[in-house]
């Protein structure tokens, strides 16, 4: 009797170490999977192709700043793709929210110190949107390789959306519409935060094709929950260099 609790002691060892490394090799199980390598594989490829022929270009960049859905102020940018890859941006106008009178200069003040307030902030959420729209082909392989990257099979028709999960930060999420046929992202949706998980961030960016050229950013929409800041982008006046 000794001998045969022992054994089936040793058996069940032998079955919780079994059990571990199964569990603990689930998470490389799903970055293999073969449908989400074929489907990520065409996606970096797009990405990677539109990001060269993008750097041919110049265009207009204009960026709305809203508080509570009044806006408080509107700049104009001329962008390009610098030497080292990113958008190089230069202001070329800037057209503050303002009124007449001693009314609109009193409200011109509010504005100014709403400005001065909520700057910052601001730039933090674009700087963050940046992060995630346009995707890295580099960050899509780290979230694949973690296991993170999964196939939404309740896309429409023709197109494809990736879960991609722990992109940026822990815990984040963005969703990847993909046009197979047109081998093209369609739109970015994405649920994040800044510093604190509480102070949580939407991202919404539509893709469009330039007029005989790549597929590019058409607009941005982030929203800074906690401030019911959002920061809205247009690009458009796309110029071939």
């Amino acid at each position: 009797m000794k001998v045969l609790f022992t054994r089936l002691s040793r058996l069940a060892a032998i079955a919780a170490v079994g059990a571990a490394v199964l569990l603990t090799a689930v998470p490389r199980a799903a970055a293999q999977n073969p449908q989400v390598q074929e489907k990520l594989a065409a996606v970096k490829q797009s990405i990677a192709a539109n990001k060269q022929a993008t750097a041919q270009y110049t265009w207009q960049e204009v960026e709305t700043i809203s508080v509570k859905g009044e806006v408080k102020d509107t700049k104009t940018y001329q962008v390009q793709i610098g030497p080292n890859g990113q958008p190089q941006k230069t202001e070329v106008s800037n057209d503050p929210a303002s009124q007449g009178g001693r009314e609109g200069r009193l409200k011109k003040r509010v504005v100014t110190h709403a400005k001065d307030e909520y700057q910052q902030y601001g730039e933090q959420i674009a700087a963050l949107a940046k992060q995630y729209a346009p995707p890295s082909p580099q960050k899509l392989q780290a979230a694949y390789k973690q296991g993170n990257v999964s196939v939404d099979l309740g896309g429409g028709a023709g197109t494809v959306s990736l879960v991609i999960k722990n992109y940026v930060k822990p815990n984040d999420s963005m969703t990847l519409v993909f046009n197979e046929a047109g081998k093209a992202i369609e739109s970015v949706r994405v649920a994040t935060y800044l510093n604190d998980p509480k102070d949580a961030v939407t991202i919404a960016a539509e893709f469009a094709q330039i007029p005989g050229g790549p597929n590019h950013v058409a607009s941005t929409l982030v929203n800074g929950v906690s401030k019911q800041l959002t920061v809205s982008t247009q690009n458009s006046n796309y110029q071939h260099k």
